[in-house]
Formats: C-alpha cells, structure tokens, sequence
C-alpha cells in the first residue's frame, strides 16, 4: 500500500530527529510548514523547553509579500529572538520537508539575522 503525503513526511521526519536533536548549548530550530504560514521555534530537547519561536502570523511581521519573503522575515525574527535569550549555535530541523523553498528562505533568513548552523 502506497503511503499518504503526510505519512511519508512523518516517517522522514523520524528519520532526521534520531540524527537531530537540541542541547542547552546547540538547540533545535524545527521548522513547520503548511499551506498558507510558516512557523520556526528553537526547542532544548533535553529539559523541553522552547526558547524562542516566531510564525508569519506573528504581529511583528508583515505577512505582505511571497511566502519565500514572509519565511525569511520569520527566519530573522526567531534568530533574533534566539540571540536576546543567548543562543548563537543551533542545529536545523527540515522538520521531513526538502530544504528548498521556503524552508531554505527561513535558513538563509536565520543566518543572515546572525545565528550559525
């Protein structure tokens, strides 16, 4: 049986977070995508807790523009967030999608604002 669209994303998804995963030195940024917003949190995986987090539908970011342009705007908001509360290294969750797009709009986006992968 084929799988769905989601399943495959999922099953990715697992396999990049057994490789992937935040310390209190070098958290997590995980990216979620769906069809109209984007999302970005940076997490500790190890005490579970999210240090820093922005979406296109955050007040603070004007959501005029193509979502590569909006993702770039929430990749430098979530690393300047990161950077006020102390975090400069982070390791990147592609969260099961390609890194392409808007996922690597908000890459570019985070390392521009400063943060390093």
């Amino acid at each position: 049986m084929a799988l769905t669209k989601t399943d495959r994303r999922q099953r990715i998804k697992n396999r990049i977070r057994k490789i992937v995963s935040g310390t209190e030195t070098k958290p997590r940024l995980s990216v979620f995508r769906s069809n109209k917003e984007i999302y970005a949190q940076i997490v500790d995986d190890v005490t579970g807790k999210t240090i820093s987090a922005a979406s296109s539908r955050d007040k603070d970011i004007n959501a005029k523009g193509t979502k590569i342009e909006v993702a770039a705007l929430v990749g430098k908001s979530v690393a300047e967030k990161a950077i006020k509360a102390g975090v400069t290294n982070i390791s990147f969750d592609r969260g099961g999608y390609l890194y392409h797009g808007r996922v690597k709009s908000l890459a570019d986006g985070a390392r521009e604002a400063g943060l390093k992968f």
